[in-house]
């Protein structure tokens, strides 16, 4: 089993990265691919999903990242998938305290997140957060296609890898306007404002 990678990124998509380890790829997914940049030396924390027809990588920015994507799928009802989408909101110490107080309103904003799953979410984790250090980090991070007909790319790509992370198309679309006429810098400065907007 695998504990991190260090390495070069070799490509960055909407919903994963490619890690160049001495000369090796590695497909990465991550909550928000956009964080990284190609080129960039990094060392990603994975955990490593194996199954009758797959295995797959999960990366993370640090360690406190990866333990708490490992509680979230340790929910039933909660996907690695779907435990990506929920990590994906840089929030995770108010995600930890709508688990301690039973927030059920705020877990139901994720996708794949109904009220059940909700429910056991809180059941589950209540009371098992305590040893994650509060988070920290900076904004964290085969689409199908939200059209904005701007002309932004950096936007596309950050609508895409909102797509990629199990949002509704057209809650997406609803809250496009809104991204187009904000002034971000670079498609993670998108992705973070995007996700701001969907969670609120």
């Amino acid at each position: 089993m695998y504990e991190y990678l260090r390495g070069t990124v070799a490509a960055v998509t909407p919903d994963h990265i490619v890690v160049d380890v001495q000369g090796v790829g590695y497909l990465v997914n991550t909550a928000n691919p956009y964080r990284y940049t190609v080129d960039d030396q990094v060392t990603i924390y994975v955990y490593q999903a194996v199954s009758d027809s797959a295995q797959t990588l999960y990366g993370f920015s640090d360690y406190a990242e990866k333990q708490l994507f490992l509680k979230l799928i340790a929910v039933s009802g909660i996907g690695p998938k779907s435990a990506l989408a929920i990590l994906a909101n840089p929030d995770h110490q108010g995600l930890m305290l709508a688990i301690k107080t039973n927030d059920v309103s705020f877990l139901t904003k994720f996708p794949g997140v109904g009220k059940k799953t909700a429910g056991q979410l809180v059941l589950d984790l209540q009371g098992k957060l305590d040893d994650l250090a509060p988070a920290d980090t900076p904004d964290l991070f085969e689409p199908e296609t939200v059209t904005t007909g701007e002309g932004n790319a950096q936007l596309d790509d950050a609508l895409a890898a909102l797509l990629a992370l199990g949002y509704r198309e057209t809650a997406i679309k609803k809250v496009t306007p809104k991204l187009r006429q904000f002034a971000g810098h670079d498609t993670n400065d998108y992705l973070s404002e995007g996700l701001r907007l969907l969670t609120k």
